[in-house]
């Protein structure tokens, strides 16, 4: 919990951020979803954590995690001081009962859990769905915002795998079909999930299209053999049949190592920074990628209502100016450069919701 000196005047400012953004959006609120299983927690809550600290509109976190991490869960997150802004509720990791063993052990632990989330979240519209190596480093209402860019036929929106075809993977060894021409990743995957339901699917095994419930289990028994990433294969087959459903978004939305490792070779990042980054490979935990790890322990170490600028930006750009010597640390300001825009954006709401707090205060006297 925060010290009560400190909860005093930051929790004022966000409150009266709070009520400010709420007289105009009452009840919008940004579902977003993950799947943790094994040793994630901790970077499970890091993620929850950035997710957290930028976001302007509520947040309501869908957790899907194995039974023993709920407990660890549920104590973490209920000592989160920013009620009213985020929400939560924790799921049992759920598959099809008569192929559960199938999906479970495809790729990783959990992994194809993501798959079957339009089917268990039924009264949800619209969901995020993030890898737990996700760091958010700008709002959620961000990449919340495509939704409102998808054309009528679009029900997903997913970055490519790769921005050069000469290092890409689908590319060079898939041997299943993938989406365009380096195929996509799923890591940071949005979903219209009400059009995803009643959607019929274009498909290889069948003259008949099939609906989003009934076309995972075939495309697994077709491909199983074939397939290296699980459940992102899958998503790659569905959408290279039917391309038009495909809302793709550029590569700052999901950067990782390979856009940095080779060479600098995300333009969108260079030119605005990254906006969410993905440390796939686990390169958080150990010292292959000192750039990303040192945004995620400055993101796991920073407490809620400490100052962002003191806190956080100032320290962690000493310890990426100590990464030069690598690939990725070579262009570290493109890590920081989004972030340091989110954080001044942060600032300047809180701004003009301490005027607006003290505006109402004054014409009720």
């Amino acid at each position: 919990m925060l010290p009560s000196d400190v909860c005093g005047m930051n929790c004022f400012w966000e409150a009266a951020f709070r009520y400010d953004y709420m007289k105009t959006h009452p009840s919008e609120k940004m579902h977003l979803a993950v799947v943790a299983c094994g040793e994630r927690l901790e970077e499970t809550v890091t993620m929850l954590r950035s997710a957290i600290i930028f976001s302007i509109k509520p947040l309501q976190f869908h957790i899907f995690a194995e039974d023993q991490l709920h407990e660890s869960f549920k104590d973490i997150l209920d000592d989160f001081p920013y009620e009213g802004k985020v929400n939560y509720t924790l799921y049992p990791i759920t598959f099809p009962t008569e192929s559960a063993a199938e999906w479970k052990k495809l790729f990783k632990p959990c992994a194809s859990q993501r798959l079957f989330l339009p089917l268990i979240l039924k009264n949800v519209d619209s969901l995020l769905y993030v890898d737990t190596d996700i760091l958010f480093l700008r709002p959620v209402d961000d990449i919340w915002s495509f939704l409102g860019k998808f054309n009528s036929t679009q029900i997903a929106a997913m970055a490519p795998e790769h921005e050069e075809p000469r290092i890409g993977w689908y590319n060079r060894f898939a041997r299943h079909p993938y989406y365009g021409v380096t195929g996509i990743n799923s890591g940071v995957m949005l979903m219209n999930m009400t059009r995803i339901r009643k959607k019929y699917f274009k498909n290889d095994m069948t003259p008949v299209r099939l609906q989003w419930g009934e076309i995972l289990m075939p495309l697994l028994k077709k491909y199983k053999l074939n397939i290296t990433w699980g459940d992102q294969d899958l998503l790659n087959i569905m959408f290279f049949h039917n391309p038009e459903s495909l809302y793709v978004f550029p590569c700052q939305w999901n950067y990782r190592p390979d856009h940095c490792i080779y060479g600098s070779n995300c333009k969108e990042a260079e030119e605005e920074g990254i906006f969410i980054l993905h440390g796939n490979r686990g390169v958080y935990h150990d010292d292959k990628q000192p750039t990303f790890r040192a945004i995620y322990e400055a993101i796991k170490n920073y407490s809620f209502g400490d100052d962002l600028i003191h806190s956080l930006l100032q320290p962690l750009e000493l310890e990426l100016r100590k990464t030069m010597h690598t690939y990725c640390g070579k262009v570290y300001k493109v890590f920081i450069k989004q972030l340091t825009k989110s954080i001044r954006d942060f600032y300047t709401r809180r701004s003009k919701g301490r005027f607006g707090e003290t505006f109402m205060h004054c014409s009720r006297r």
